[in-house]
């Protein structure tokens, strides 16, 4: 028999109550490693303490954080005093600080830390194990819950990217007992199945939610591989394990995503811009070509035999007309200086007086005699007259 209904509100009012009115939970002192620690801008602080069994989300507030004389962090193995009361709104309790300790590091945080100096002494974290992702995937392989939203920022970042890639699920635990196991059998499944990448993907939580991938035979799992492995495990500030044996890490599931999906519009934008970039250079290109082809045809026109041969057809009767021109220039002047060379000699020509009836009388030697002196020695001459010459003895008379 019910002796009341109450209200939520009313239920979780009654709660705080009992709560706020035990001495214990009003004075309590815990003890355990501080996770997901949250520094808020208005000043209160955010966390939770954890043991490897249990957590109990804190707070504290602006007022208690100013007195603190240690800066918290994750991994922190702290105490606390404070009380344990209901927040009513959510009706769940958490641990409200008034002051902190430090107690030592975290028991996790300290396993972590020496896994990871086992890993890296061992080699498993070069960049020379790393091997190159392949840069157009057909199918990818991913190991995580099939509920989580991992999966499903997965699957959207890839239809975004390219709907042609296939992704392939493997099932697994991301988290509590013997889930690293199961991730260890999906990436062994997944090297059988031909897909051209695997990723681990995860989203983010604490150190003890994360810590599955910090299993050391889940480390040598990835690290032995045939296929390239993607980590997306957790937030941009979280570290596991698996992230340094990865061939590339990513900040979250779906940049894991985005890295091993390449985008099928960019690439087509980009096939775009370089066939654009080759018709132009190939047009420059048949443009600079067909130049040089006028160009040379132009020179072998020029200098074709037939066409050289006419040319010079045409230089010879140029040089002929010329040479006609010159010769017959040359003569005339020639002809003109003659017919003056001939009018002075025969202006000058002894022989033209003969015509007049004069002549010329000449010795046996063709010496023209002068005198009558030198005719009076002669008993031989010779009369030359206009129209011939006789030769005639002289008789002289005194």
């Amino acid at each position: 028999m019910y002796i009341k209904t109450l209200s939520v509100s009313g239920l979780n009012n009654y709660i705080k109550k009992i709560m706020d009115s035990d001495f214990i939970l009003n004075n309590s002192n815990v003890k355990g490693e501080i996770s997901n620690l949250k520094l808020h801008s208005s000043g209160h602080m955010y966390f939770s303490l954890k043991d490897a069994y249990s957590k109990i989300n804190c707070v504290m507030f602006k007022s208690s954080v100013s007195n603190l004389n240690l800066m918290p962090e994750n991994g922190m193995n702290v105490v606390v005093r404070g009380r344990i009361s209901v927040y009513e709104k959510e009706g769940s309790y958490q641990l409200y600080c008034d002051s902190m300790e430090l107690e030592g590091m975290g028991e996790l945080f300290v396993a972590f830390e020496k896994l990871k100096g086992k890993l890296e002494s061992e080699g498993l974290f070069l960049e020379s194990h790393k091997r190159e992702l392949p840069r157009f995937v057909k199918k990818v392989g991913v190991v995580t819950s099939p509920t989580g939203a991992a999966i499903q920022d997965i699957i959207n970042v890839a239809k975004r990217r390219n709907k042609g890639v296939d992704i392939l699920l493997y099932p697994a635990r991301v988290q509590g007992l013997n889930s690293s196991s199961e991730i260890i059998k999906g990436i062994k499944y997944m090297n059988k199945t031909g897909v051209d990448v695997i990723i681990l993907a995860r989203g983010g939580g604490s150190i003890e939610e994360l810590w599955a991938f910090n299993d050391e035979e889940l480390a040598y799992a990835v690290f032995n591989s045939e296929i390239p492995v993607i980590t997306g495990v957790g937030h941009e500030t979280d570290f596991t394990i698996v992230d340094f044996v990865s061939d590339r890490r990513a900040s979250t599931p779906s940049q894991a995503c985005e890295i091993a999906v390449f985008d099928l519009n960019e690439m087509n934008g980009r096939i775009c811009y370089i066939r654009g970039t080759l018709d132009k250079m190939a047009g420059k290109r048949l443009a600079e070509s067909r130049s040089r082809v006028d160009l040379l045809r132009s020179r072998i026109e020029f200098s074709n035999p037939s066409v050289r041969i006419v040319n010079e057809y045409a230089r010879i009767d140029d040089i002929r007309a010329s040479l006609d021109r010159s010769i017959k220039l040359r003569l005339s002047r020639e002809k003109d200086r003659l017919g003056t060379l001939n009018a002075l000699l025969m202006a000058n020509n002894p022989l033209k007086v003969l015509t007049k009836g004069y002549s010329i009388i000449e010795d046996e030697n063709r010496n023209v005699i002068c005198s009558v002196d030198d005719l009076r020695k002669k008993r031989m001459v010779n009369i030359i007259v206009k129209d011939g010459n006789v030769k005639a003895e002289l008789k002289i008379c005194e």
